[in-house]
């Protein structure tokens, strides 16, 4: 069976990585999600993609040069799907503490060797804490946070966010021991799938939004899709 995650929430549905996007999510019933990290200036792991705040929020400069509490009064509704009410950025304790998600995909953009180790650090800290470590797997196209995992906290399942082909995703992903290749559609072919599938890996796909091509890639065994509809994907797989 194909497994369901929403990609950001509801990123189609509902201003992507907010809380309003995630209860969209549940709403549909899918208890799998995809978000995106960045840390605050005071250390606080912050719900948004980008490491710039003008896409989503209008305001100007870096995630990393704003504290939390600033962070959390931005309204992130800009760019996205039409919603009534303000879209705070939200912290990811904020998350943990609001929506049962079963499995969540916690990605980290590329990073420095030391912000690399802060924000792996404050990922394990806040999964202990809420007790969601063997819920979550962090995924990332970086090798210094693969390897930064790898290193300081080696229990939290790892994944490869592979996006091209000029390097095997499945060497890369096998030689930092990770249980999951988040792999961009344009490179799953039922060939690579099956190799990875044979490594051991989960293999999860981005970002699927057509119904062909949902049904395409679960025909051919995906174990998960990640789709910014996932109620268009939940009635798509249902059929």
């Amino acid at each position: 069976m194909t497994l369901i995650y929403g990609h950001r929430g509801a990123k189609g549905e509902a201003p992507e990585n907010t809380l309003a996007s995630f209860q969209t999510c549940l709403g549909h019933g899918v208890r799998r999600c995809e978000l995106d990290l960045h840390l605050s200036r005071d250390g606080e792991l912050m719900v948004i993609h980008d490491p710039t705040l003008k896409r989503t929020t209008g305001h100007r400069g870096k995630v990393v040069e704003h504290d939390a509490a600033e962070l959390a009064g931005y309204d992130a509704r800009q760019g996205g799907p039409e919603w009534p009410t303000p879209c705070p950025i939200p912290r990811l304790s904020e998350l943990f503490e609001q929506c049962d998600f079963e499995h969540w995909q916690l990605e980290v953009k590329s990073a420095s060797r030391v912000r690399a180790a802060r924000t792996v650090e404050a990922i394990a800290e806040l999964a202990r804490h809420h007790g969601l470590t063997e819920r979550i797997t962090v995924t990332s196209g970086s090798r210094e946070v693969l390897r930064a995992l790898q290193r300081l906290h080696p229990q939290i399942s790892r994944g490869l966010v592979a996006e091209h082909a000029w390097l095997d995703p499945l060497k890369v992903a096998r030689h930092y021991g990770c249980e999951l290749l988040a792999l961009n559609w344009t490179l799953c072919s039922p060939e690579r799938l099956a190799r990875a599938q044979k490594a051991g890996l989960h293999v999860s796909v981005w970002t699927v939004n057509e119904p062909a091509l949902m049904r395409r890639l679960a025909d051919f065994g995906a174990n998960s899709l990640i789709t910014d509809f996932p109620g268009l994907a939940v009635a798509t797989l249902a059929r």
